[in-house]
């Protein structure tokens, strides 16, 4: 038998399985074929789905499935030309929510470009804004060039990197030897000298210290560290929609969520401008609205602990610590000590008003629907949330008891996202119960994927809210007194479509059988679509 020589694909999909890669996604054309095989050889399976846009979001589900510390980035595989063309929205998407992704496409070689142009275009030109790096595979430096991806995907803020790969490096022999992986640098210290003191100092004088916490916190595993220095010194904290779940959401201190709701906002902006001190903990302000431009008092103090240096100009800072966030936090502490934080209640008070605010409703609509998925799911379930008027009611009511449990698109904000992420995040974890929240347009942005979801044999619920209008828009429509137009739309069977496409669909018009129907979708062997009919204008004053 002749012996199989290693190729360019061969030393792709070990530096892959080197990082712990076990699954990539996509849809493969005749240029990827070379690294199809080479994937499966290295004993990462490759997911057939429907659409590359679903292929990357089900990639970043399985990512954040994986364990606290994993090097194992999510993994995009497309063709040449419209394969490429088709997963822009997603690796735009992986680029602004800081999701790290290794982005494979195939190419033809550049010499055969001259005279071939069926299909070709420049990939790496396409998608350099939206990119961390982009290499062009080249024979005999193929190992190198992916220790540097795999290292780029990672460093500072997390993001997407994109190999271009010409079939001749993929299908051509290699002599390249696999070493290992190069560590990874170690966490950075906190930051020496007058700069931390000053930090320390101005922490330790302030009487109503607040923490904002954001999605670096939550790549960092910094939940831990972040949920005892605020409890040891009794520090209220505010999070992004991504680092919901930093603190449990049940404890006293945690005040949720927040960045897209004007009716948050009035409860919480004036805390912020009460504070004399705030502490951003890995708070990135790229999933904030305008209403979070220069939100505090000008009198505050504002240090910053950062993996990377801001350039947004959303919000000034005095003090800019850059360096980790666990042993930034640890340091300081040494300047608060036990003394009594915000005498006056305000930040309970506060907590207290958003729970009013948000509370479970008593008539059927969508908040009915929030709170009693809430209640009946249990502690351990993961959730996502597609874009859409749904996203911002729920985040405001859902309690997360800890970080990667409540996943959406929080900076790019791109409909069609919450299926797939529910299906990647079960097909890694299939013993947690993962269920996903979408509008009607949404999910019929999707709709070819509950057939892949089919595939996946896994009891995934889907929550779809029924109004057959795209409701956040329509409100923004009406709220600014233009014309309803390109807003609403026929309704769709979706309990047909899931029956026909090999689910279990059911129409949902009332909290019992919400409850009913989420128990038993939980111990069946294939996707449950609960079809939650509501009225239209139902989101009207609740967020």
């Amino acid at each position: 038998m002749t012996t199989r020589l290693q190729t360019g694909a061969d030393v792709i999909a070990a530096k892959l399985a080197q990082s712990g890669c076990k699954r990539a996604f996509g849809i493969p054309g005749g240029e990827v074929l070379a690294i199809l095989d080479s994937l499966d050889r290295a004993g990462i399976d490759f997911h057939l789905t429907k659409h590359e846009n679903a292929a990357g979001f089900m990639a970043e589900g399985a990512w954040h499935a994986e364990e606290l510390g994993s090097r194992a980035p999510g993994v995009l595989v497309a063709t040449i030309g419209p394969g490429v063309a088709n997963a822009v929205n997603v690796v735009a998407n992986a680029h602004q929510d800081r999701v790290p992704l290794i982005f494979l496409t195939g190419c033809v070689d550049a010499a055969e470009a001259e005279t071939y142009t069926h299909q070709v275009f420049d990939h790496q030109a396409m998608l350099a804004p939206i990119v961390k790096a982009s290499f062009r595979a080249s024979a005999g430096t193929v190992g190198v060039m992916m220790e540097k991806a795999l290292a780029i995907a990672f460093e500072g803020q997390p993001g997407p990197v994109h190999i271009d790969v010409p079939i001749s490096v993929a299908e051509g022999e290699s002599d390249e030897t696999l070493r290992t992986l190069p560590q990874p640098p170690a966490t950075p210290m906190a930051a020496p000298g007058e700069i931390l003191a000053a930090a320390i100092e101005a922490l330790g004088s302030a009487k109503k210290p607040l923490v904002i916490a954001g999605v670096d916190a939550v790549h960092e595993g910094a939940s831990e560290a972040l949920g005892n220095f605020c409890k040891t010194y009794g520090l209220p904290l505010v999070t992004t929609y991504k680092g919901k779940g930093l603190l449990d959401e049940n404890h006293a201190l945690a005040l949720g969520g927040h960045g897209l709701s004007p009716k948050s906002d009035r409860i919480l902006l004036p805390l912020l401008e009460a504070a004399d001190c705030i502490v951003l903990a890995g708070y990135d302000p790229i999933e904030m609205r305008t209403g979070w431009r220069n939100p505090w008092s000008d009198d505050a103090t504002v240090i910053e602990i950062t993996p990377a240096l801001r350039t947004h100009g959303m919000h000034r800072c005095d003090i800019t610590l850059h360096a980790g966030i666990v042993p930034t936090l640890a340091q300081l502490g040494h300047g608060l000590g036990d003394k009594t934080v915000w005498a006056d209640g305000e930040p309970a008070r506060a907590r207290e008003a958003l729970a009013e605010a948000f509370a479970l409703p008593e008539t059927w609509g969508p908040g009915q629907v929030f709170g009693t998925m809430n209640a009946c799911l249990p502690d351990n379930a993961v959730i996502t949330a597609d874009s859409g008027a749904h996203r911002i009611l729920l985040s405001q009511m859902w309690r997360s008891r800890h970080p990667h449990a409540f996943l959406q698109s929080t900076a790019l904000c791109t409909m069609g996202c919450a299926v797939p992420l529910a299906a990647g995040y079960k097909m890694a974890r299939p013993a947690t119960p993962v269920c996903a929240f979408v509008g009607d347009a949404g999910l019929e942005m999707m709709l070819g994927e509950l057939a892949t979801i089919r595939d996946m044999k896994q009891p995934l619920l889907i929550c779809v809210l029924v109004d057959q209008s795209l409701a956040l828009i329509e409100l923004k429509q009406r709220g600014t007194q233009r014309k309803n137009v390109g807003v609403d739309f026929d309704g769709t069977d979706f309990v047909g479509v899931a029956n026909a496409l090999g689910g279990h669909g059911v129409w949902i018009d009332d909290a019992q059988t919400l409850k009913d129907q989420v128990q038993a979708g939980l111990e069946r062997d294939t996707f449950t679509l609960l079809a939650c009919r509501i009225d239209r204008r139902a989101y009207d004053g609740t967020f």
